[in-house]
């Protein structure tokens, strides 16, 4: 599975580990950057990197950001997009299983590293439920 990861430059380092981490568990990536923590406008890879997940280049992506909301609410303007913020792997196991949510935004100044891989793997192994959950994630878009 083909993996599209970025971050801003509060993300950057953890942008960098979950790189090596998802190679080691089996995914390729593909990064958006940025490739430096030096200050940049988030907008400029969440922007690139939903769209390559939208037109389906990569199967999932990963947004990393001080917070996750700037990269999340960037990511969410694109239609084909369910960029979900998670803080543990419970919210990224249901982002996957009820949200069929195909964007994970860690925020990396409130998690740690490993709470961070705990929630990339559980992301990437989760499947979407459908049922009455697909009932409700057909009604998201505004087209």
């Amino acid at each position: 599975m083909n993996i599209a990861i970025g971050s801003d430059h509060a993300g950057f380092a953890f942008k960098e580990d979950l790189s090596f981490f998802l190679k080691e568990i089996g995914f390729t990536s593909l990064d958006f950057g940025t490739n430096t923590p030096e200050s940049m406008d988030y907008p400029d890879v969440a922007h690139p990197l939903a769209l390559a997940v939208e037109k389906g280049e990569c199967e999932k992506g990963i947004l990393i950001c001080g917070s996750a909301n700037g990269v999340a609410i960037s990511a969410n303007k694109h239609q084909g997009i369910r960029a979900a913020v998670c803080w543990n792997k419970e919210l990224a196991s249901l982002a996957r299983k009820h949200n069929n949510a195909n964007v994970l935004c860690i925020p990396a100044r409130f998690v740690s590293i490993e709470t961070a891989r705990d929630m990339v793997r559980t992301f990437l192994t989760e499947n979407f439920e459908g049922g009455r959950h697909q009932l409700r994630v057909d009604k998201i878009s505004c087209v």
